[in-house]
């Protein structure tokens, strides 16, 4: 096997194929490094550019567009993940980039700290989640890549360039979402907060009492979302408290948590997804039962136990970002826009919101914000309900998530960013030969 060694010991290898997560993307990389150094990023880097080679870095695979796809060399950060640094006073943590948020409990509990917010995943890197806009949900919280405060950027030209607050502050608003193209992320500072409990009450609820009542809901709770499963009219709730870390905590017993997660979340829906695919028509009747044995139940444990699940099963998602105050309309022609195709919809749609932040390319940038997400099991054919629901979103201002299925073109996209321009320029500025481009990246941004 060839391979080309570079001075400071990282090695490209042949790349073979990669594939993500919703198994909807694929790249053949033409070589590969797992890099466990800054230096060695910095070697990978100059050495794709004397042979002309793209370059891409790439987390766990989470993402469902291509935004992570290296046909020229791929480089995988998990060599670079861990605590590096703790500044105790101003509860900041720095991490490698290849840090995985589910790493994120053992890291920062024995500091007394955690994440502001999560999002339900904790699969992907500090590097991926951020870079692509990952949020949680809560009217007042912000999402990932807003809760850095610093982060360290291998550039184009082979240099190390580190923005802070202190340091090229310029670029923060761009940095902290920056897509992976500007640069290769190698470590993020987060501003932490005292870590916390939440109090977790989740209820079925009559689908148009929660809608009526959404906005109140959100203002209501420090973390609210509900997701409906499509022909029924029951949504399940999900309201989390913010308690201090020292709350009596009351988590679910073993039993408890392998039914709910394990038996009913995973396998049981698996079986009804699978069932679904090779019987349509048995869809609504699924989604009835499922609606009526879910959630239902009231816990306390710490925030990371709350805020995450675990999936097993595999799906594909398409995300958009409205006005907060959009929200109701919007699911409501979804509802209508299933029932007039008379589609069979065996997922539940997930609604959630955030607060305003000022990043150039988030989601929520400049305006308290929703999110509805719709998702499909990986074998069924998520295009025609994709687009559909996309193109109903986009009359709602909707903002496509960058690591979620969607069709949107730089010249739609610069029309939902007031600072999408600026945020080229940065990209000018720091890559112009476009050594992080791919093919996703010249759609979303141009070439």
């Amino acid at each position: 096997m060839a391979v080309s060694r570079i001075n400071t010991g990282a090695v490209l290898r042949p790349g073979h194929r990669w594939q993500n997560w919703g198994r909807v993307e694929s790249a053949q990389p033409a070589f590969a490094a797992r890099p466990t150094s800054v230096d060695e990023v910095v070697a990978v880097v100059r050495e794709a550019r004397d042979r002309g080679l793209p370059v891409k870095a790439v987390g766990a695979g989470h993402s469902f567009t291509a935004i992570a796809a290296a046909p020229g060399v791929l480089v995988d950060l998990a060599g670079l993940d861990g605590l590096h640094d703790v500044d105790a006073k101003r509860r900041q943590v720095t991490l490698g980039a290849g840090t995985n948020l589910y790493q994120l409990p053992a890291l920062l509990g024995p500091h007394g700290l955690a994440m502001e917010n999560l999002g339900d995943i904790d699969q992907q890197t500090i590097a991926g989640a951020t870079s692509t806009g990952t949020h949680g949900t809560g009217g007042a919280y912000r999402g990932l890549a807003a809760q850095l405060v610093a982060l360290t950027l291998v550039t184009a030209d082979g240099g190390i360039l580190r923005v802070s607050e202190s340091e090229n502050a310029e670029l923060l608003p761009a940095a902290r979402l920056g897509l992976g193209a500007l640069g290769i992320l190698v470590d993020v500072t987060v501003q932490c907060t005292p870590a916390f409990a939440l109090h977790a009450v989740e209820r079925p609820e009559p689908y148009e009492t929660v809608l009526d009542e959404f906005q109140d809901r959100v203002d209501a709770s420090d973390h609210f979302e509900f997701y409906w499963f499509p022909h029924t009219d029951t949504v399940l709730t999900k309201t989390n408290t913010r308690l201090p870390a020292d709350a009596e905590l009351h988590p679910l017993g073993p039993v408890k948590r392998w039914f709910d997660d394990s038996l009913m979340a995973n396998g049981l829906f698996r079986a009804t997804c699978a069932t679904g695919k090779v019987l349509p028509p048995s869809v609504p009747g699924i989604n009835r039962l499922a609606s009526s044995l879910s959630g239902n139940r009231e816990f306390t444990d710490v925030s990371t136990s709350v805020f995450t699940t675990k999936r097993t099963v595999r799906f594909r998602e398409m995300e958009c970002a409205i006005p907060r105050e959009t929200v109701p309309d919007a699911v409501r022609s979804i509802r209508s826009l299933i029932q007039d195709r008379g589609w069979n919809i065996s997922f539940p749609i997930e609604v959630r919101a955030a607060a305003a932040d000022d990043l150039w390319l988030s989601t929520a940038t400049g305006r308290s914000t929703g999110y509805i997400a719709v998702h499909r099991y990986w074998r069924e054919n998520h295009l025609e309900y994709f687009h559909a629901v996309e193109e109903i979103l986009r009359g709602f201002d909707g903002r496509p998530h960058w690591g979620k299925i969607h069709t949107q073109d730089a010249a739609a996209l610069a029309a939902s960013y007031p600072r999408f321009d600026d945020f080229l320029a940065v990209r000018d500025r720091l890559d112009p030969e476009r050594v992080f481009a791919n093919p996703y990246l010249e759609r979303v941004l141009g070439t």
